[in-house]
């Protein structure tokens, strides 16, 4: 647990929907395997800008940055269900903003990975300097902190042996294809025991725009997003599906979860 004073003026995150896997390694050199059958990565092509400015907002979105080589392949994958096997959502914001949501900034973490899935998954942000940056744990989620202008990407880890598909979102939007983020869209494919690290909104195969936190009317969210402007800003969700036929069911996951090391009083016997 680290002192807030300690703690550089970091900015929240939050983790939300689209859905790309795999492992990404170094920043400006890893691949990652898309899921087949992805929506088109040309992001900004298919959005229109805001006739109007929104309203100024406290507290940080999400800026579309520079372009940063991450290329990517495709793979097959099928579901083993329509619906998500697990959900996880992380919120992010700057320092006073952290303040106002938590009320309680002595349980800042010196770094915070939120786990999800029962613990097979954790979801966190990187910063510039490529630790996991600090935060909140809170009852269903975390709140993390982050400074204006800095850049972070969104790191996913997995602990269990099943490949999984992820449909990542940030501000409420795809980091596919920039649109308003739907579990039902392809995503990235994470190995058993692998990492996935995204470095921003995809714009092609071969390159993404960075993440940037940024002032809430300069996010992409509120520039491009017509329905909802920042009404979801400072929020990223990732959604996680099994493979079909993979051995790590929902109902082998659920019970290795609910499995009770304390069930009974007695003596050991022999095996039947």
């Amino acid at each position: 647990m680290v002192a807030l004073a300690r703690l550089r003026s970091w900015a929240l995150l939050l983790v939300v929907l689209p859905l790309f896997a795999c492992g990404w390694r170094s920043s400006s050199s890893r691949s990652a395997t898309v899921a087949d059958a992805v929506a088109s990565p040309h992001v900004a092509a298919s959005l229109g800008e805001r006739s109007e400015p929104p309203a100024d907002r406290p507290g940080l979105g999400t800026r579309w940055g520079e372009e940063v080589r991450a290329p990517v392949s495709f793979t097959p994958f099928v579901r083993a269900s329509a619906e998500p096997w697990t959900v996880a959502t992380l919120r992010y914001n700057d320092e006073e903003g952290a303040a106002a949501v938590a009320g309680y900034l002595a349980a800042v973490a010196p770094s915070l990975e939120l786990p999800f899935g029962g613990g097979a998954l954790r979801v966190g942000l990187l910063g510039q300097d490529g630790g996991v940056l600090p935060g909140v744990p809170l009852s269903h989620s975390a709140l993390v902190i982050g400074e204006a202008g800095e850049r972070y990407r969104i790191l996913v880890r997995n602990a269990s042996s099943a490949r999984m598909e992820l449909v990542v979102s940030v501000d409420g939007l795809d980091v596919i294809d920039g649109k308003p983020a739907d579990p039902a869209r392809r995503g990235y494919l994470i190995d058993g025991h692998g990492e996935l690290v995204i470095d921003g909104f995809r714009t092609s195969d071969e390159g993404v725009a960075a993440f940037r936190f940024g002032e809430v009317r300069d996010s992409y969210a509120a520039r491009t997003d017509a329905m909802s402007g920042d009404q979801n800003v400072g929020v990223i969700g990732v959604a996680a599906f099994l493979e079909r036929g993979s051995r790590w069911s929902r109902e082998e996951l659920r019970r290795r979860e609910l499995a009770d090391p304390f069930p009974g009083r007695g003596y050991a016997a022999p095996p039947r």
